[in-house]
């Protein structure tokens, strides 16, 4: 890229060097002078235009001979952006060439068109993140299957729960999140070529055969029907998949702020040698990286309610999508971008502390076994309502008396009558309570192995 001012409506701390390239205004010139010639070429193929305009155009509208200090300088005096832009390329192209420059065009085939190069490039760029953050959620879930954790529910202890299990959980919805964005793709990456109501205009008949030409040289899909424009259901689409895909990276981050917290301290997320955390506490660590997740979500969020406003538009179109179109297309792609990375480098560099693991454990003295007491008690042949209110008598006395709940639980006469003390140090044991955890690691690892195998294939 050269060194023009950036226009993104993004401060540069955010989204990747990659990300952001597309969305700068080379970028955005560029991809208009690939569809100008795309279909430039496509109506000569098909004979709608001479073939020696058509090759003029192509080596001329390029960045070589297009600037964007003379796109915008022409734009000054017009107030028009594509008029400009085929100004621009008139301006360097012979007698020969200039009137089949833009032939039977609009502006939006250009504009709506060009839009679907950069949401491809875009998209695959997430989408690669997204294959690279699952493989790390991969390793940590087999890393961790075997490492019981407290489970928590309303913010107090349910259960113990597989360590690695938390990582399945965001394996499997990061899964959907894949197969959706593919989905997507398929849906949204449109070629329109049809003119300034979508009848074809002048090419007549042949219009679906040079669009459905320039859709397969610039790798897109033709748009069955339109207006003007493309309709704004796919956009809002595409807005609604990074809202959705901004969530899941929320849940994780959310989850690692919360058991960073200093009361339960299970893990860290990655803390550079020479990292400050607060300008007035020498000490602090604090969880920067996900607050930011959770900080960007936040206004992801809020633009699919934008985006949804857009799709109904006047008649054959109106303006009154396009200006903010250009905030939230940009912003939603670089903004995901920035938390998607944010969240590889957290996963990569988790610190996870097993001896704080097994202290909140035994926060409880043992009262997490609860369930597991309550099953074994079933199958005595205790009714669920008996064996619910002797579980709760005990509790409540290991909580008065400050004693460890077996200890409770061998003192109380009809409890200890039931169980033996084998049997009830048995089942404080939490190694054995991991119960499906394996299994659905597995499946759910062996589900992203298909997605992933897949995705290799298509690239």
């Amino acid at each position: 890229m050269s060194s023009y001012r950036s226009t993104i409506p993004v401060p540069e701390r955010y989204g990747s060097k990659e990300m952001r390239n597309l969305f700068e205004e080379e970028s955005y010139l560029k991809y208009q002078l690939m569809v100008e010639v795309a279909v430039a070429e496509a109506q000569a193929e098909i004979g709608l235009i001479p073939k020696n305009a058509a090759m003029e155009i192509a080596s001329k509208a390029n960045l070589e001979h297009i600037t964007i200090e003379r796109w915008r300088e022409i734009e000054s005096k017009t107030q028009h952006e594509t008029a400009s832009l085929v100004e621009a390329i008139v301006e360097v192209c012979s007698d020969e060439a200039k009137s089949w420059v833009h032939y039977s065009l609009t502006s939006n085939d250009v504009l709506d068109t060009s839009l679907s190069l950069q949401l491809k490039q875009a998209l695959e760029i997430i989408e690669r993140k997204m294959i690279n953050l699952t493989e790390i959620l991969c390793v940590k879930a087999l890393d961790y299957q075997d490492l019981p954790a407290v489970g928590r529910t309303h913010g107090q202890h349910a259960s113990i729960i597989s360590f690695g299990l938390k990582f399945a959980v965001w394996i499997s919805e990061m899964n959907r999140n894949i197969i959706r964005l593919q989905q997507l793709k398929d849906r949204a990456l449109v070629c329109k070529t049809l003119g300034a109501v979508g009848t074809g205009s002048v090419m007549g008949e042949k219009a679906l055969d040079v669009q459905a030409l320039v859709a397969k040289k610039l790798g897109l899909k033709p748009i069955d029907a339109a207006t003007q424009v493309v309709p704004r259901d796919i956009l809002a689409e595409v807005i609604f998949f990074t809202a959705l895909l901004a969530s899941t990276l929320d849940k994780m981050a959310i989850e690692i702020r919360n058991l960073q917290r200093t009361e339960i301290k299970e893990v860290e997320e990655p803390f550079a040698t020479d990292q400050i955390g607060s300008s007035a506490l020498p000490i602090k660590r604090n969880p920067i990286r996900c607050e930011r997740v959770s900080s960007l979500a936040k206004y992801i969020r809020a633009l699919p309610e934008v985006a949804l406003n857009n799709i109904p538009l006047w008649h054959e179109r109106d303006l009154s999508n396009s200006a903010n179109e250009r905030i939230i297309i940009p912003s939603a792609l670089i903004l995901l971008d920035e938390c998607i990375n944010l969240m590889i480098d957290v996963m990569k560099g988790l610190v996870v502390k097993v001896d704080r693991m097994k202290a909140n454990i035994d926060l409880t003295k043992g009262q997490i076994y609860s369930e597991f007491l309550l099953d074994a008690l079933l199958k005595k042949g205790l009714s669920r309502s008996k064996a619910h209110r002797l579980l709760r008598k005990s509790a409540n006395e290991a909580l008065n008396k400050n004693i460890p709940y077996s200890e409770a639980i061998l003192e109380d006469e009809e409890l200890s009558a039931l169980l033996e003390k084998d049997e009830i140090i048995n089942l404080f044991n939490p190694e054995k309570h991991l119960s499906a955890s394996k299994k659905i690691i597995a499946n759910v690892i062996e589900q992203f192995q298909k997605i992933r195998t897949a995705w290799i294939m298509k690239k």
